[in-house]
């Protein structure tokens, strides 16, 4: 068999990480790994409050859960290819091990969309419906929640991988990134991609949804806001928000971003893309713990006792 009828089993995919910058890679290797400790740390901390303080057992923290649910699945997802690029060198990535990365980097993209837009309706009923507010989100429906949306999202990527295993891929085997992405994987594929390419803009739609949605929320919100007559409580409604407009922000304008820089790719330098790409899954994970931390004084204020607490009992064992 020749090498333009290879078949997915006679191939292997190369991933990259910055061209002509090789033998920098193990010092780049460095912020990359404290990066995904952060994110690891901070959301695993997330959880582990949530979960054990009764205080937090509430709609808006339960929201977050999954916020740091999905934020940690996304690091993991592309934790081991980025370290093997960067600090061991060895880019080399067997298709099947790439579609199934591509799976959970694209689902796990998609339910942290799903989860900024159900926050921001969070947000909406908690400010312009106060009075229902435990009413209508109870910890039964927040579940049912979070459920339909995983299901949903799980039924929207799953294409993704299945298409990809059955295109037939011939010279061309080197990708844009230190991971695997779905159009990314697609314009390797020397047969018809049409069906890919298609369904690829519906899954991108989806999430231009979710932000019209979450655009939607806020509006009437503000419109809600600015009926409230005195303007220091304008200010303490609109600061229970800050918080999520940051985490939507942290996550939708490199988004944004890397889809501008795609657009005009013969303006802009392969690097460019590469970094807005690593900013994509790097940055989200790690500042949401901390966006949250600081903003949110009901966490802060457990972190700072627990804290307090294991000071007090470290001098009680040293004395």
């Amino acid at each position: 068999m020749s090498i333009l009828n290879a078949s997915i089993t006679e191939i292997s995919f190369y991933l990259v990480g910055f061209p002509e910058m090789e033998s920098a890679h193990i010092w780049i290797s460095i912020p990359i790994c404290l990066l995904y400790t952060i994110a690891i740390l901070g959301n695993c901390t997330i959880l582990f409050f949530i979960k054990s303080e009764p205080s937090l057992h509430e709609p808006m923290y339960y929201f977050l859960s999954m916020l740091a649910l999905s934020d940690l699945g996304l690091s993991i997802s592309s934790l081991p290819t980025m370290l093997k690029v960067f600090l061991f060198n060895s880019p080399e990535i067997s298709p099947n091990v790439c579609f199934a990365q591509e799976f959970f980097i694209h689902e796990f993209s998609a339910m942290e969309s799903s989860v900024l837009l159900i926050m921001s309706f969070d947000r909406f009923i908690a400010i312009c419906n106060p009075l229902r507010y435990s009413s209508i989100l109870t910890s039964a429906r927040v579940l049912q929640i979070g459920l339909a949306f995983a299901l949903k999202n799980v039924l929207l990527v799953l294409p993704f991988p299945v298409s990809l295993k059955h295109l037939t891929y011939c010279k061309k085997n080197l990708l844009s990134h230190s991971y695997c992405l779905h159009q990314d994987v697609m314009k390797l594929a020397c047969s018809d991609n049409k069906f890919n390419v298609i369904y690829g803009l519906f899954v991108a739609l989806s999430g231009i949804l979710d932000i019209t949605f979450i655009f939607l929320s806020y509006a009437l919100i503000l419109r809600a806001v600015l009926g409230i007559a005195s303007q220091g409580e304008r200010f303490k409604v609109l600061s229970t928000c800050v918080s999520h407009i940051c985490a939507v922000l942290i996550f939708y304008v490199p988004v944004i971003s890397l889809a501008v820089i795609y657009r005009i790719a013969n303006l802009s330098s392969p690097i460019s893309k590469i970094l807005m790409a690593d900013i994509f899954l790097l940055v989200p994970p790690v500042m949401n713990p901390i966006i949250y931390c600081m903003k949110s004084q009901q966490i802060r204020n457990i972190i700072l006792e627990k804290l307090c607490q294991k000071k007090g009992l470290q001098r009680c064992l040293i004395s």
